[in-house]
């Protein structure tokens, strides 16, 4: 986690991504975290970055990731 001029960035590994619609589903319900900016995710590495205003709830991610049907390894 790095911390940048008012926002931070997050590195989450996850399982089960193989494709662009994965990295779409995940990248959707993440972002309705609040005080989440900005979602990338990659399939190839199974990696989330997150940019958010605040540090977020390691809960609330893990919730969303498995909301979209996929598994929260942790922080990468």
């Amino acid at each position: 986690m790095t911390t940048e001029a008012g926002s931070v960035t997050t590195v989450y590994q996850i399982t089960g991504m193989t494709c662009g619609h994965c990295e779409g589903a995940v990248s959707e319900e993440i972002s309705t975290i609040t005080g989440v900016d900005s979602v990338k995710a990659v399939a190839a590495t199974g990696q989330v970055t997150v940019v958010s205003a605040a540090p977020l709830d390691d809960e609330a991610v893990r919730a969303a990731v498995d909301e979209a049907g996929y598994e929260l390894v942790g922080r990468a």
